[in-house]
């Protein structure tokens, strides 16, 4: 008999388990997540009622890779530029949610008893809410159009960037068993460093790889490709100490800039639902029913913590970022849960050995709980901010309405606050350059040069001379570049006030060129030698090399920025956002009752008050459409207008898909009938057209069968004999009341 390997085994058990489960909550219309939980405690070790997995570890290796897939697939749809564009607003909301919360999460656990590693993390899962559950609340209750969500979204963006940093934070916390501020900053500064580096090696190489491959790229040679840049990505991350999710998120976010981000997103979709699945049974498999029944008050606790405290640390996040009242309430109700991140930073604490047994399944039954109550609190959400409005003092109102519309109004950026930010840009990212130009040097070039050269002073001076010619375009960048020229000579020649200002800040450019060159020379040679060469290389750079340096520059910086803008480059859209209007998409289906109809003749803004700005049709956008362009199955459509206009608009674009009901698809059912002629039926002597059936049942015969033979598909003018057995196609209703009309009996069946 053949042997079949246990994990196989294992893996049939729980997908089949989870299939039944989920097939149940989607049954009931709650989160497929709750679905695998459940069918993970119903395998695991602690119920008895099915099969127990029997390979753990290896159900655990197939978890570890749902969460690289997880994380991969959550890069796709991050996208660094979508986190320039949330603004200022949704990241003062998430950083204040987040702080608040995790401040609260410890002092929680402190007040529990528990330790301080148990408190740390218990803080972090509550800071994270659940991105799957808000989007499928967000649409089951059709309010993905309000001004509100495009906050939720923005904050749900900066929590998986904190996530991620939280978990490279917690592992070094973990390890050294206390909150080392040196130790975390240098953590801190080599994630920044790495991300900058991986960031922009990926948008000038990869997005270029990708055009010249796509000929030859078919939707399995993607799906690999994919696979293998995420892969190789997640070990570079775990060789330079941190984990593996950190490497899928950094190769996904990267693969989000490119033209191809949507085709991946889609091609990956099925492997990352496979192994997703298996993460999270793998989490229910963890849970311990009898931990729950023993910690019913922590989970309670938490439980409410979590409610409260998000509720509260969200809508004072979105106050002080300059939110209206109303928008801030609804964000703070959408929020309060926790969700994906929080089980995978519960599952780090257990893989790290650093945090109790029972922190990961009061987590889970949080988690559950949460989920939910989430649908019925964004439900609830306008009702507490009126209960708000007509409770809270009439000046608080009133300041909170002068404080939001202030905040908003500031947009002006002066000179000064232009040219500081691009030099500060600048220099950061070439410092990242030449330190890892460095670094990569003192790693690779210099064990290579030594093995061949026996001499000990001309291996170093090889090395050296190799890396500063490397280096030439980031120290040029740093210390010589023009950069912001327009706000530059404006401040100049402005005011005298302003040049000795900036001429410090030259000479800060170039400062910091040399104590490059000096970083690079220390790790080869004596003081003296270090500061004089870091001098004579940074002074030959800047004279002899500025021409050819600019050219050079000019180059790759067009490709990178063509690269980094060439997704958003198929698609603009205008942005507007002007006191309560926003801009939100529909799509108009395929049977859309608005198909072929002009701007004119729908009379959007006259019945609804809103604007069309543009139409997405394929590879065709239509900026701010005139009257008479007209509507086609499948156009994109940005609308503007107010939360209330949005939502009586949506309801006419979405009609004839969730107008239909099951009374209404009743009606147009097609069905099979056949019927037999007997000598009393009217229909006998006449011919199929002279029925009348295609006018008053809206049916066909399409066939007779005749003393043993069929005609297919018979001529209008056929005459109808006694005794011939006629099949009828059509509408099951309509067909059994002309049936009745002739008083003739029919059932439905089947042709042989």
């Amino acid at each position: 008999m053949t042997h079949l390997p246990q994990l196989i085994t294992d893996l049939g058990l729980i997908l089949a388990v989870a299939g039944i489960t989920t097939l149940l909550f989607k049954k009931i219309r709650q989160p497929t997540v709750l679905g695998y939980i459940l069918a993970g405690l119903l395998v695991g070790p602690y119920v008895s009622l099915l099969p127990t997995v029997a390979d753990a570890e290896g159900i655990q290796v197939w978890s570890e890779i749902g969460v690289i897939f997880l994380l991969f697939s959550l890069g796709l749809e991050f996208s660094f530029k979508k986190l320039v564009a949330v603004g200022g607003s949704a990241s003062i909301t998430a950083i204040t949610e987040i702080v608040i919360m995790i401040f609260v999460g410890f002092v929680t656990g402190q007040l529990l008893g528990w330790t301080t590693m148990d408190s740390i993390f218990l803080g972090a899962l509550l800071s994270m809410s659940s991105t799957t559950i808000i989007l499928r609340a967000f649409d089951e209750l059709g309010v993905k159009s309000k001004k509100y969500a495009t906050l939720v979204f923005g904050i749900l963006i900066v929590e998986d960037l904190v996530a991620i940093l939280l978990l490279v934070l917690l592992s070094t916390i973990a390890v050294s068993q206390q909150f080392a501020g040196a130790e975390l900053g240098m953590q801190l500064l080599k994630l920044i460093f790495f991300l900058i580096l991986w960031f922009l090696a990926g948008i000038f190489f990869i997005p270029t790889f990708l055009k010249r491959t796509r000929k030859l790229m078919s939707d399995e040679n993607m799906l690999i490709v994919s696979i293998g840049l995420c892969l190789l990505m997640v070990i570079l991350a775990v060789t330079v100490g941190f984990s593996a999710a950190l490497g899928a998120f950094i190769m996904g976010s990267i693969l989000a800039e490119t033209t191809q981000a949507e085709r991946i997103e889609h091609l990956i979709k099925p492997v990352k639902d496979l192994f997703a699945a298996v993460f999270f049974v793998s989490v229910g498999m963890m849970i311990n029913p009898q931990v729950l029944v023993d910690y019913a008050v922590p989970v309670l606790v938490v439980t409410l913590i979590t409610i409260v405290g998000k509720m509260i640390s969200t809508t004072i996040g979105a106050i002080v970022s300059g939110q209206p009242l109303k928008h801030s309430v609804q964000a703070g109700m959408s929020l309060a849960q926790i969700g994906e991140f929080s089980f995978i930073i519960a599952s780090l604490g257990i893989s790290l050995k650093v945090t109790s047994n029972f922190l990961y399944p009061i987590a889970v039954a949080a988690s559950a709980v949460t989920t939910f109550t989430t649908p019925y609190f964004i439900q609830k959400s306008e009702s507490l901010y009126r209960l708000l409005e007509r409770t809270l003092p009439t000046r608080w109102v009133n300041g909170l309405s002068r404080y939001s519309s202030g905040t908003q109004q500031l947009s002006a950026s002066s000179d000064w606050k232009l040219l500081l930010r691009a030099y500060a840009l600048n220099i950061v990212i070439h410092t990242v350059l030449a330190i890892g130009i460095i670094v990569l040097s003192q790693r690779y070039l210099y064990p290579f040069v030594t093995t061949r050269i026996a001499d000990s002073p001309l291996d170093k001076i090889i090395t050296v001379a190799l890396t500063l010619i490397a280096m030439v375009p980031p120290i040029w960048t740093i210390a010589v570049r023009r950069i912001e020229r327009e706000a530059y000579a404006h401040l100049w020649l402005n005011r005298k006030l302003n040049r000795g200002p900036l001429i410090m800040l030259e000479l800060v450019r170039i400062a910091v060129a040399v104590v490059l060159v000096g970083f690079l020379l220390d790790r080869y040679f004596s003081t003296p030698v270090v500061i004089i060469v870091a001098l004579a290389v940074t002074t030959l750079v800047v004279v002899l090399f500025s021409r050819k340096l600019q050219q050079f520059y000019d180059r790759v910086e067009r490709r990178f920025l063509g690269n980094l803008n060439a997704r958003e480059a198929q698609k603009r859209r205008p942005e507007i956002a002007p006191w309560d209007a926003h801009l939100a998409e529909f799509e108009v289906p395929a049977e859309s009752p608005l198909i072929g109809n002009t701007l004119q003749e729908l009379s959007l803004r006259e019945q609804y008050g809103i604007n069309i700005g543009l139409i997405e049709r394929g590879n065709i956008t239509i900026l701010t459409p005139d009257r008479y362009e007209r509507l086609y199955p499948g156009d994109k459509v940005s609308v503007i207008g107010t939360d209330e206009q949005l939502t009586k608009v949506k309801g006419l674009f979405e009609e004839s898909i969730n107008g239909r009901n099951e009374e209404e698809a009743a009606k147009n059912e097609i069905m099979l009938l056949n019927i037999t002629l007997q000598s009393d039926t009217s229909l006998i002597g006449q011919s199929i057209r002279s029925t009348g059936i295609r006018e008053h049942a809206k049916a066909l015969i399409v066939g007779i069968e005749r003393n043993g033979n069929r005609m297919l598909n018979p001529d209008s003018t056929a005459v109808l004999e006694e005794g011939d057995t006629l099949w009828i196609a059509g509408n099951k209703k309509r067909i059994k009341d002309f049936l009745k009309a002739q008083k003739l009996p029919a059932k439905k069946s089947t042709p042989d």
